[in-house]
């Protein structure tokens, strides 16, 4: 009897447990949770059914099954893959593809898998565009090489419901031969242009130190000629104010001499000093700045009076040899 209570208890326990399987395996598959960024895709005996937003779901027992895709956008790296440019050379790249599930019933039921399709178009594309670059277009154009891809993907994931947002290439690697003529093409270049910068650096300071001469040059020319100007004009006020002296002192002596001749009664003056006063009266006159000559009436008096003179002065010299020879020896006569 206690062997048999034993075993009942033990069928008992064996009966429990599988109800509670079958119950947790029913639960599980009637209770479907869906998370955020996510979408479950019901499907009743493999024919699509509904598209669930995320939160928790009770389906179908043993009829509906869900699939949970991914509509947040995801990049997609794919490994480095050797292509072939314009000019022939090879190079190794890689890409990296942003994309991200805008139609969930095309994505799992147009192509088996969209990843690996998206990966392979991928591939594809980025051999086609670098075929139609050469290798200073495929290392200096990364913008150009994203939007060709862009525009080789773009059709072909739109029919799987898959949309590209943005393609970025992470590396290209030329070969090392490549690499090297490559270096010594820049170093070329740095000493090239480092040439050209002390060139124009030569012919710059040249050019400033021509300017610098010539500025000299005028500032020195200019100095002179107005230090020439200066010297001119203080020589015109020099002369200018020498002679505004002489003819104001000609003044002077000219009032001076006519205030003696009012001064001086006629009728006693010796005739030779008369003649002298009137010979200096005509050599004022003659020599005046005036245009026109005014002879005076008393012209010929003028001339007897210079005779006279003459006369008077020989008289003089003869009085002076006469008392000369009386006191000294006779002069001797041939």
């Amino acid at each position: 009897m206690i062997i048999g209570s034993v075993g009942a208890s033990i069928a008992l326990a064996v009966v429990a447990v599988a109800i509670f399987a079958l119950v947790v395996v029913f639960l599980k598959s009637c209770l479907k949770v869906v998370q955020q960024g996510c979408v479950g895709v019901v499907k009743r005996f493999g024919e699509f059914k509904k598209i669930q937003q995320p939160g928790l779901h009770v389906l179908v027992p043993l009829a509906d099954r869900m699939d949970k895709v991914d509509v947040r956008e995801f990049p997609r790296t794919g490994d480095q893959q050797a292509v072939i440019t314009a000019d022939n050379v090879s190079l190794w790249v890689s890409a990296t593809i942003f994309c991200q599930v805008t139609d969930v019933k095309l994505a799992l039921f147009e192509v088996n898998d969209f990843g690996l399709a998206i990966d392979q178009m991928a591939r594809t594309a980025l051999r086609a565009v670098f075929g139609e670059l050469t290798l200073d277009e495929s290392l200096s154009e990364r913008e150009t090489i994203n939007s060709k891809m862009q525009d080789h993907m773009a059709e072909a994931t739109l029919k799987w419901g898959v949309r590209l947002n943005r393609i970025e290439i992470l590396d290209i690697t030329p070969p090392t031969n490549v690499l090297q003529a490559m270096s010594e093409q820049k170093e070329a270049e740095q000493h090239k242009r480092a040439a050209i910068l002390k060139s124009e650096g030569d012919q710059q300071s040249a050019i400033n130190s021509a300017q610098g001469r010539k500025q000299a040059a005028v500032l020195e020319a200019e100095g002179q000629k107005q230090a020439a100007i200066l010297a001119a004009e203080a020589q015109k006020q020099v002369l200018e104010l020498r002679a505004d002296g002489e003819k104001r002192a000609a003044q002077l002596r000219g009032e001076g001499e006519s205030a003696a001749l009012n001064a001086i009664d006629t009728s006693v003056i010796n005739p030779n000093t008369l003649a002298i006063m009137q010979l200096r009266a005509l050599q004022a006159l003659a020599t005046s700045p005036n245009s026109k000559i005014v002879v005076p009436y008393e012209a010929a008096g003028l001339v007897g009076a210079a005779q006279v003179l003459v006369d008077a002065m020989k008289d003089a010299g003869g009085d002076a040899g006469a008392s000369g020879n009386g006191s000294g020896r006779a002069p001797q006569t041939a």
